[in-house]
């Protein structure tokens, strides 16, 4: 690997709760034109999540985008209103958002952070499924009544997202609303147009109730607090009038813990007046043109956060809405020209296309504050707390999420998940030693934001006996069951619990009957998935700060966890074997599963690299070496102790593990998950064939009924990931516009089947628990059927292969980022590659898989240069220089056009 250092990444603290965003003036980027050469490298910067993306006037590329052509294609247009609120329409500006719904008088919101948590890791108060919550913060209700007829009827106005803008726009019958997210302060504005009458703005508490607080009661009523107690937990949400503005906050209190929000609502306009209109709303009229709603929220017990939230409305009034509606335009408009997919060949490119670039659309406006959004909800909540899985993180979910960023470059939109899981490093590190006894760090498959509580020792003592197997279930002392009684079972470390119900007025757990093992307990592959994805991104950027400071903490800790485990054991066949754990859900207890046994492959072999780039812990690659030469192999189906049905047959596949186990079942590696493919050893470039003949047999296997038009791919399954990892287009075809159709819904609720809304997300998860996953694992699938920059096996030299799984039928030209730190460019028209443009941010050299039949001739910045044959394409590049690879014979002149279009 290259490790050229740059100066761009400023690292960012291990902890960082609390960020200020003030305004940011950049650039535009010409509207016909785009250049890549700064947008990784930029995109770096620790504070780029609210910041415009970069741009610069560098010459223009082969293709003329006209990118709002292009991205308008993604909008949504509704003609009528939504029968439910979860199919409202999504405005954000990454840190706060709502979907915007309407019933015929008003404009309805819930406003929503990603930074609010009702409580963290030490909670004793929701031990409940799905009673835990996060991330709501208001309801807010814009009143349009008193006109002659209602604004906003059954049928016959628009209501028109535009994703290129960032802006929707309601035609309402005599007033139009047009709503935007401010990406530099976290304020949205409402626009009016046509009023006349006045408009009401009420802010409502999203929860309410009446209960006896002794001598503090007659203070919270004098100052309009409402306090709903869940045990040891309090949430207290306070109305507000400070002159002509409203505010709603709220404090959530348990212990040492605590966490505030706050909303303000100003407006601009004439004859504004403020009012509390009963104990849980305040409203505000006016004859407005312009309605600002701002939000803030902290963990600090001390910080006045209405104030917070004043200023910033007190920033969005000094700009002005004009303002305000201009850099939210401007800050959408370069945002596009960073990487995007151009897709012609019928229906199915043109919905892959469309929900492409609305799944950056969703992300961006919610994926840029101090935490990820949940994946069961993000900020699109309508319900108040009501979220289905409640406020933890699972990884399996948010990966759909973010492993499909890297490849766009778009480095802000993964930095949310970044910095919660640094945030939590030290915490994973206590529950690596208190919970497994081993070294490194313990990051769960489910997981508060802030990780793992830290445990009283006597606690994690017997934890580690009970979870290592070396004390019997059956003689778990009545303090850890007691202790356990008030622990979420949605928690990897207590998720052995099924469910909880009263009795007798006494909270009584029923177990799952297998121990100490539940669906997520024994994962350990999700520590090492995080770590490869830090690996992933120094892969992309060759930023060599980001390696140092933020990278190599995290692959070390996660290959010293595995190394250290107390169920990793030399066998007499020499080879290290790892005992008693879990294949993603559906395996409980086995050996060698597939998860472990890829993740230790893969995050060794990244922390063997880094440690030589870095020039560190020297005296530890002897000892990491000899560990990954002497791993066991992947488990397959032709070893007597798979995990396999008697009566299997067929070719030799992947398995989830060996016996024996606790509870095993199924034959092949979880579709969901699939962690060889992850970690870089099922590709087209992968040099171990025999890895790869069985990559492929299991993919075949899992084709039940072969491949048709009709079939099925889940929300989370990664089999279409897989498909265009193995360079199987054929499949690649049907995959992934059968994903984004969610063809087979899967539970969710009964409205509409749990199938997709009008807004193309799914209640895949329950009832508000809005979610875009499979949105992400088809767009994951679809940078690798159209580029991969895999290296041959993990943690070595990146391979450039353009359209290695792309199908015939469709046509493409795209530009995304590619390991090695470059931005590459191509197009394919009627089968045939047509050239390769490689922009390198770093001068690294290139390796690219011959995309022609015959010999090729480079031109660098325009000018021709060497001409090169063979497969493999090993050439030079400097930094910032930009390389186009033709067949020989061919100029780049030859494919230059304007798309959409010819």
């Amino acid at each position: 690997m290259w490790d050229l250092p740059q100066q761009t990444y400023v690292p960012a603290p291990q902890i960082c709760w609390t960020r200020t965003v003030l305004p940011v003036h950049h650039e535009l980027m010409p509207r016909y034109r785009y250049s890549r050469r700064k947008f990784l490298a930029t995109g770096l910067a620790a504070g780029a999540a609210a910041a415009a993306p970069p741009a610069d006037n560098a010459p223009a590329s082969l293709t003329d985008v006209d990118f709002r052509k292009l991205i308008s294609r993604s909008g949504l247009l509704y003609e009528k209103p939504v029968p439910r609120s979860e199919e409202g329409i999504p405005i954000g500006n990454g840190r706060m958002g709502s979907l915007v719904w309407t019933t015929p008088t008003e404009l309805r919101f819930q406003i929503n952070r990603v930074d609010v948590y009702a409580n963290n890791s030490a909670t004793n108060s929701f031990f409940e499924r799905h009673n835990d919550y996060c991330g709501g913060c208001a309801y807010l209700d814009v009143d349009f009544s008193g006109a002659a007829e209602d604004p906003f009827p059954e049928s016959g106005f628009p209501q028109r997202l535009s994703v290129y803008d960032g802006r929707l726009t309601i035609n309402g019958k005599g007033a139009t609303a047009r709503v935007l997210g401010w990406p530099a302060g976290d304020v949205m504005a409402v626009a009016v147009e046509g009023r006349r009458e006045p408009v009401t703005a009420r802010l409502r508490m999203l929860r309410f109730d009446n209960k006896y607080f002794g001598g503090q009661l007659e203070t919270m009523v004098r100052e309009h607090i409402n306090t709903v107690q869940t045990r040891n937990h309090t949430a207290a949400s306070q109305l507000h009038v400070r002159g002509d503005r409203i505010a709603l906050t709220q404090e959530f209190r348990e212990g040492d813990y605590c966490c505030k929000s706050a909303v303000a609502v100003a407006m601009i306009g004439q004859g504004a007046s403020a009012r509390i209109l009963d104990e849980s709303q305040v409203a505000l009229t006016a004859r407005a043109s312009v309605i600002l709603i701002a939000s803030a929220a902290t963990f600090d017990p001390k910080e006045d956060i209405a104030a917070t939230a004043f200023r910033q409305l007190d920033l969005a009034m000094a700009k002005g809405y004009a303002a305000i509606a201009k850099e939210t335009e401007d800050w959408w408009q370069a945002f596009w020209p960073r990487g995007y997919v151009h897709l012609t060949g019928g229906d199915d490119a043109a919905i892959v296309e469309q929900n492409y670039h609305y799944f950056l659309y969703v992300m961006a406006s919610s994926s840029r504050g101090k935490f990820p959004p949940k994946f069961n909800g993000m900020i699109w909540n309508t319900g108040g707390d009501l979220r289905s899985w409640g406020g933890q993180h699972w990884f399996a979910n948010l990966s759909c999420y973010y492993e499909a960023i890297p490849a766009t470059g778009r480095w802000e939109l993964i930095d949310p998940m970044f910095d919660m899981y640094s945030g939590m490093f030290e915490n994973c590190s206590t529950a690596a030693r208190q919970q497994w006894g081993s070294q490194g760090m313990y990051i769960p498959e489910t997981t508060y934001f802030d990780g793992l509580e830290k445990l009283p020792e006597e606690i994690a003592a017997e934890m580690r006996d009970l979870y290592l197997l070396r004390k019997p279930w059956e003689q778990r002392s009545a303090a850890f069951l007691r202790f356990a009684e008030s622990k979420h079972p949605h928690s990897s470390r207590w998720n052995w619990i099924q469910e909880g119900k009263w009795v007798n007025s006494h909270w009584t757990i029923a177990e799952r009957g297998s121990g100490p093992y539940g669906a997520v307990t024994h994962i350990f592959g999700s520590t090492a998935k995080i770590a490869y994805l830090y690996w992933r991104r120094y892969e992309y950027t060759l930023d060599r700060e980001w390696l140092r400071n933020r990278a190599y903490p995290m692959v070390k800790a996660a290959a010293e966890f595995y190394r250290n485990h107390p169920n990793l054991k030399k066998g007499a066949d020499g080879k290290y074997h790892l005992h008693w754990a879990n294949s993603n859900e559906s395996v409980y207890g086995a050996r060698d599963t597939d998860e472990d046994i890829s993740s230790m492959r893969g995050v060794t072999a990244a922390v063997l690299r880094a440690s030589q780039i870095l020039g560190v812990d020297a005296e530890l690659r002897p000892v990491w070496r000899e560990f990954l030469d002497n791993l066991a192999p992947l488990s397959t189906s032709d070893n007597p102790d798979a995990l396999k049905p008697e009566t299997y047959s067929g070719p030799r596949v992947f398995v989830r593990g060996l016996k024996p186990a606790v509870k095993g079942q199924g034959l092949l590696p979880d579709g969901n998950s699939l962690p060889m493919w992850w970690f870089d050893m099922c590709t087209v470039e992968s040099r171990d064939r025999q890895t790869l003949e069985t990559a492929n047999n299991t993919f075949n296997a899992s084709l039940r009924n072969g491949l048709n038009p009709k079939m099925p791919v889940g929300v989370l399954s990664k089999q279409a990931i897989a498909a265009a990892s193995l360079g199987r287009a054929d499949a690649v075809r049907i995959m992934i516009p059968n994903q984004i159709r969610a063809l087979a819904p899967e539970r969710g609720t009964a409205y509409k089947n749990g199938g997709v809304l009008a807004n193309r997300m799914t209640l895949r998860e329950g009832p508000q628990a809005l979610d875009a996953q499979r949105l992400g694992r088809a767009s994951e699938a679809l940078h690798l059927a159209l580029l991969q920059s895999n290296p041959p096996a993990p943690a070595e030299d990146p391979i450039l292969h353009v359209f290695p799984a792309w199908p015939k039928e469709w046509d493409a030209r795209y530009t995304l980022a590619a390991r090695g730190a470059f931005v590459v460019s191509a197009s394919q028209r009627s089968g045939k590659t047509e050239f390769v443009e490689v922009e390198s941010l770093a001068g690294a050299p290139c390796r690219l898989r011959n995309p022609f039949e015959g010999g090729v001739q480079l031109y660098r910045d325009g000018r021709k240069a060497e001409a090169l044959n063979g497969t493999l394409l090993e050439f030079r590049t400097g930094k910032g220089e930009r390389i186009v690879v033709v067949a020989a014979g061919k100029a780049p002149a030859d494919f230059k056009r304007a798309i959409p279009g010819a």
